[in-house]
């Protein structure tokens, strides 16, 4: 199959150029607003919202300044070094969830003790929101034409402008379906069956490990960093240990909460 074809700047003003992938950060951040307004409400907590306009804007802060933070460091630090103008040029792509995630962690702990807010709470409100903005922005990677997969005889496999001419899954789409819709709706059942803080939160973080570890067999290994071992990537390396992390941290505040009831 083709790359179909879709004009990355779905937007022109003059020297101005709109790129569908910022355009799903827009999207990702409306969403977010709106998750966490009705969060708010569902647990009736003392925010207004002008304070969740804010915590919303904390997150967006976290999530573009860690991300590309995260990028940078983990992927692709010799080039940046060498064109450092291009540390700006977020709109071209180059994001890390991991680094994103870091950023969404410590922009919402920052948040939580400035109003005084169990930081626990806050967070997994963030880890309902995670799965939308995923999704999205994998959405906006496949619109690039970035990001694709490993060569692949199966009849839904791509050729991607730029590459080899060799056809690859589209495991754009593949993480937009695992980490965005299916991860949604665990998070989200989690959400609404525990009453133990955190655990939602931990769910969020084992669940995108483990659906980013699975499609990263199918994703085509960064050029400038390869495979280590010869079989796992640097996506997968990242990955592990949240799910790891995740899992046992979920458990242990499950059973934290039976013990002291």
């Amino acid at each position: 199959m083709q790359f179909p074809h879709i004009d990355p700047i779905f937007l022109s003003i003059g020297p101005l150029h709109f790129r569908w992938y910022g355009l799903m950060y827009v999207f990702s951040f409306i969403a977010t607003y709106f998750i966490i307004r009705s969060e708010v409400k569902r647990k009736q907590l003392a925010l207004t919202k002008d304070d969740i306009a804010d915590l919303v804007f904390y997150g967006a802060m976290g999530v573009v300044l860690g991300g590309r933070t995260g990028y940078i460091l983990f992927y692709n630090l010799g080039f940046y070094l060498t064109n450092p103008l291009k540390l700006f040029a977020v709109w071209e792509g180059g994001m890390s969830f991991h680094g994103g995630f870091l950023g969404v962690m410590l922009a919402f702990f920052l948040y939580a003790r400035r109003k005084k807010i169990l930081y626990l709470t806050l967070i997994d409100m963030a880890a309902l929101c995670a799965p939308v903005g995923l999704g999205l922005g994998r959405i906006g990677n496949f619109i690039n034409g970035e990001l694709y997969g490993r060569a692949t005889d199966a009849p839904w496999g791509i050729i991607f402008p730029g590459s080899d001419g060799v056809p690859r899954h589209p495991s754009q789409l593949y993480e937009a379906f695992l980490e965005g819709f299916v991860l949604f709706f665990i998070v989200w059942f989690v959400s609404k069956k525990s009453t133990v803080n955190g655990v939602t939160t931990c769910t969020a973080i084992a669940g995108y490990g483990l659906f980013r570890f699975i499609v990263e067999f199918f994703r085509q290994p960064d050029a400038q960093i390869g495979l280590f071992l010869g079989v796992f990537s640097m996506g997968q390396l990242l990955s592990l240990p949240m799910f790891i992390v995740g899992i046992s941290a979920a458990v242990l505040l499950s059973r934290r909460k039976a013990i002291k009831q």
